[in-house]
């Protein structure tokens, strides 16, 4: 069996450090406070939502949801733009009309969007930090390491691309225009891939000491699934993320350590 890089474990840490971090602003008496906007109703959105909310309940976090539909969603995200009470809002991907969604995203203010995908938002995007902390919480440094992203998704892809260039790690970024998708990933020390495509990634696709990361979702007969084919976890040289609990409970974490820095940063300013 492959090494596998668990995210639950540094999640409980972070959460039980989250706590005490929102119990700090008792005395300001500010609870801090995230807004969902969903649009679409989905099984896989709605499992993420409930998530947020469980999350938020363990921590002293306050977490309202909105379903309003998506012609009504631009007054109701100006509303929390406006509303003191809220330190954070998420427009929850995808939403029904998908042509829309630069344009519907762009409408939560800067200094609320704790999902980091306004421009000019005042945060580090949730799933692109996660990763980081994964990497991190398992002591791999990519500072000497040939990164591979497969994606150029706005909520992973793009963002970590940028992230990792920012930080000087030599990072290459694969897609569907990418011509052989094979020699890119056997070029590469570390691949993070978050296509939603299921079993994009197979084990001879993968060199040998490789360390994988499956930032992917997908749905498939019923099941959450992410990008790798369930074979790959034989190769006992590999260092994966497991099918589940590996970067998904570290991004529920970086979304509310957002919420919670604009939360204090709302406390400074009382």
């Amino acid at each position: 069996m492959a090494k596998l890089l668990i995210g639950q474990e540094l999640a409980e840490f972070i959460k039980e450090r989250q706590l005490k971090a929102v119990r700090g602003l008792t005395p300001s008496k500010i609870i801090p406070k995230l807004a969902v906007v969903q649009i679409k109703d989905d099984p896989i959105i709605n499992t993420y939502v409930r998530l947020k909310k469980k999350y938020g309940s363990d921590i002293g976090v306050q977490v309202d949801t909105y379903n309003p539909a998506q012609v009504d969603a631009p007054k109701l995200i100006k509303t929390l733009n406006n509303d003191s009470g809220v330190h954070g809002i998420i427009v929850q991907l995808p939403i029904e009309n998908s042509d829309e969604t630069d344009k519907i995203v762009n409408l939560v203010s800067p200094e609320k969007d704790v999902d980091a995908l306004a421009k000019n938002s005042k945060f580090q995007p949730a799933t692109p930090t996660a990763i980081l902390w994964l990497l991190a919480g398992h002591n791999i440094d990519l500072s000497d390491k040939k990164v591979l992203i497969i994606g150029r998704g706005k909520l992973v892809g793009q963002p970590l691309n940028k992230m990792l260039k920012d930080s000087g790690v030599s990072v290459r970024v694969a897609d569907r225009e990418t011509s052989s998708l094979p020699d890119e990933t056997l070029w590469a020390d570390v691949i993070i891939t978050a296509t939603g495509s299921p079993a994009i990634l197979y084990p001879k696709m993968v060199k040998q000491g490789a360390v994988v990361i499956d930032a992917g979702v997908a749905s498939e007969s019923g099941q959450t699934v992410g990008d790798l084919d369930s074979s790959i976890y034989e190769r006992e040289d590999l260092t994966l993320t497991p099918k589940k609990g590996g970067v998904g409970p570290l991004t529920v974490s970086s979304l509310f350590e957002n919420v919670i820095v604009s939360a204090k940063r709302a406390a400074a300013e009382k």
